[in-house]
C-alpha cells in the first residue's frame, strides 16, 4: 500500500526494489524555504544492512502489508527469543538481530506486539515503559539536593542510566524501553 514519505514512523515496514525494509528512525524537515523532506534511517530486514534515504514530504512509499500481533516472551535460549501468540498459544522464535537493542529490556511474561511478515518475526514494540531494580549506584552525597545533577546507576537487566541523588541501589524503577532512561521510582 502507498503511503506519503510523512506518515512513516518508526518501526514501520518499507518495500524498496522489492527488499523489505524495518524503518528506525522517521524525521521530517520543513525548512524556511525550499521543499519540506523527510529522512527516514531503515535496516534491511534480509541481511541487517542499515541505509538513509531522504524523500519529499508528499513522495509516495510502499508500504509492506504487516500483520500486527500481541505475543508474550517466554525465555531465550541459544536459537533466539522465544514468544506465544496470546490468543492461539502458538509459539514463535524471533533471531537476535531482529530483537536487537530490545533484548535486556525483556521479561518472562511481557506482552510485546510482533510484525509478522509471511510468518516471520521481522519488527518488535516492546511497552513504552518498563520496571526494573537499581543494583548498584554511588551512596547519596550529604548537601546534594534532588534539583543537582543525577549521578550513574546499573539496573537489573544490566544497562547503564542515570537517576537522581536520592535513588539508592534496592529501589525499583520504571525507565523508558526507547533509551533506558529514568522516568520515576516505580508505586508497588
Amino acid at each position: 500500500m502507498k503511503v506519503i514519505a510523512s506518515q512513516i514512523r518508526k518501526g514501520n515496514i518499507i518495500e524498496i526494489d522489492g527488499k523489505l525494509y524495518a524503518v528506525l528512525i522517521a524525521e521530517s524537515f520543513h525548512p524556511g524555504k525550499g521543499t519540506p523532506t523527510t529522512q527516514i534511517d531503515m535496516r534491511r530486514l534480509s541481511d541487517g544492512v542499515k541505509i538513509s534515504n531522504r524523500y519529499k514530504t508528499t513522495e509516495q512509499v510502499e508500504r509492506a502489508y504487516v500483520e500486527d500481533r500481541d505475543y508474550s516472551y517466554l525465555f531465550q535460549d541459544g536459537e533466539g527469543f522465544t514468544f506465544m501468540n496470546t490468543e492461539n498459544y502458538d509459539q514463535i522464535i524471533v533471531s537476535k538481530d531482529v530483537v536487537g537493542d530490545s533484548a535486556p529490556y525483556l521479561q518472562e511474561g511481557m506482552v510485546v506486539r510482533l510484525a509478522i511478515f509471511e510468518e516471520q518475526a521481522v519488527s518488535i514494540t516492546l511497552p513504552q515503559r518498563v520496571t526494573l531494580e537499581v543494583v548498584e549506584t554511588e551512596p547519596v552525597t550529604k548537601g546534594q539536593t534532588a534539583s543537582a545533577s543525577y549521578k550513574p546507576a546499573t539496573l537489573s537487566n544490566g544497562v547503564r542510566t542515570t537517576v537522581p541523588p536520592h535513588i539508592e541501589a534496592g529501589t525499583r524503577i520504571v525507565v523508558l524501553t526507547d533509551d533506558g532512561s529514568y522516568v520515576e521510582r516505580a508505586k508497588d
